[in-house]
């Protein structure tokens, strides 16, 4: 029996459809109109034309300029130039500052291998020095021991 049909078969899976919920239109409630009377009546300007037609309207006030801004006292260059050199100072001082950290480090270090050298050395000293005065050492009677398999029983 051939299985080559199995493998060429489509395969089948369920789908799920899901629709989109549509939200209800947004109402916009107009704000209140609330009547305002203008500080001052504009006055009305009325020109007459050249073929004698008259225009009537109110007149406009001219554009106002911008009010033009104040250069500051110090330009701004000098003051770029100024946190720089701060700033460069600062960097110096923090450099000089870590260079005398590890000189110091590197003085304490020396002190303690110095220190542990001296308290080494006197110890062995002390070792050296003793060993003359007494006799170290475990002492065995080799004419007492038993020798039985390797081993030695006293």
């Amino acid at each position: 029996m051939s299985t080559d049909h199995l493998h060429n078969a489509p395969v089948q899976r369920a789908v799920e459809y899901h629709q989109p919920t549509p939200l209800p239109p947004a109402v916009a409630v107009p704000a209140p109109v609330v009547p305002v009377q203008p500080n001052s009546v504009p006055t009305v300007a009325s020109i007459v034309l050249p073929d004698g037609r008259v225009v009537t309207g109110y007149a406009i006030e001219p554009a106002r300029q911008e009010p033009v801004a104040t250069k500051p006292a110090v330009s701004r260059t000098a003051v770029n130039v100024a946190l720089g050199g701060i700033g460069f100072l600062a960097v110096c001082g923090g450099l000089l500052l870590l260079t005398t950290f590890i000189t110091a480090l590197t003085a304490l270090i020396t002190q303690l291998i110095t220190l542990a050298a001296v308290i080494f050395g006197g110890w062995i000293t002390v070792q050296v020095f003793s060993a003359k005065r007494r006799q170290g050492g475990t002492t065995v009677n080799i004419r007492k021991a038993v020798i039985k398999r390797n081993h030695f029983h006293g």
